[in-house]
């Protein structure tokens, strides 16, 4: 008895021990006051969200330039003669699109269901067939083109819809001279295929990547490349920082 008196006496000291150790806790103040986060509807699957600029929802291409001989059926859109830019332009954005190749599969290595999707009309995400579809490496279905790879191919059977979700931060240019360059993160199928990847530049075929100074936003542009790609549900958000202000130095303070 005296033994067990003796224990809860020591759970005891070690509970007040506690309670006074909590009571003199340390917390970390940043010192930043954040400005409130948004209530948004992130709308049905797929999207679109409250906040997106609806490029295409399947019914027509009012939202897009050059794109008269674009042909809309059955809630998509088929590739046509002309490279197409959207009216609406982009800074900092998500892109979220959807499409397909070509059933039957024709063609081989860049030939088969080839087409893009340029961030403000000059710096390109690849979209072609790369299933069971060789080709060189950074021109393959999801590289930044003549850029980077793909971290990993998850192309789906032709023919099946596919999704891009884009995440882009556009480069920052002062007195003409960059200053920060651009970001992507891209995900195909709901897989991490570009992972906040700094751009070298532009993405031509015939000369090296560069940057040219340019405006703070640009229009999204679908190419064209000769192959009747489809494309579905194509919708666009701006990406804007959260407010903030320091209202004091970064400190720790005893609860």
């Amino acid at each position: 008895m005296k033994r067990r008196i003796v224990s809860l006496a020591a759970a005891g000291l070690v509970l007040a021990a506690w309670c006074v150790s909590a009571l003199q806790a340390e917390e970390y103040l940043s010192g930043i006051q954040w400005a409130r986060p948004q209530v948004l509807d992130p709308g049905p699957p797929g999207g679109p969200p409250a906040d997106a600029v609806v490029l295409f929802d399947g019914t027509d291409m009012s939202k897009w330039k050059g794109a008269e001989q674009w042909k809309v059926q059955d809630g998509y859109v088929i590739a046509g003669e002309g490279q197409i830019e959207s009216k609406d332009v982009f800074g900092d954005c998500q892109v979220h699109l959807e499409w397909a190749s070509a059933v039957p599969a024709e063609g081989s290595g860049q030939g088969r269901s080839n087409s893009g999707v340029f961030l403000m009309g000059r710096y390109e995400v690849q979209v072609l067939d790369s299933y069971d579809n060789e080709t060189y490496f950074d021109g393959q279905c999801g590289a930044i083109y003549k850029q980077r790879p793909p971290l990993v191919n998850v192309c789906r059977p032709p023919g099946e819809w596919q999704t891009y979700d884009i995440i882009w931060k556009a480069p920052r240019f002062e007195d003409g001279k960059l200053v920060s360059p651009a970001f992507i993160t891209v995900l195909q199928n709901g897989v991490v295929i570009q992972n906040h990847f700094a751009l070298e530049g532009d993405t031509p075929y015939h000369r090296p990547p560069a940057y040219e100074p340019h405006g703070d936003t640009g229009p999204i542009t679908l190419q064209y490349h000769g192959n009747p790609v489809r494309f579905r549900n194509i919708w666009v958000r701006e990406i804007k920082e959260l407010g903030q202000e320091r209202v004091h130095e970064p400190k720790i303070v005893q609860q």
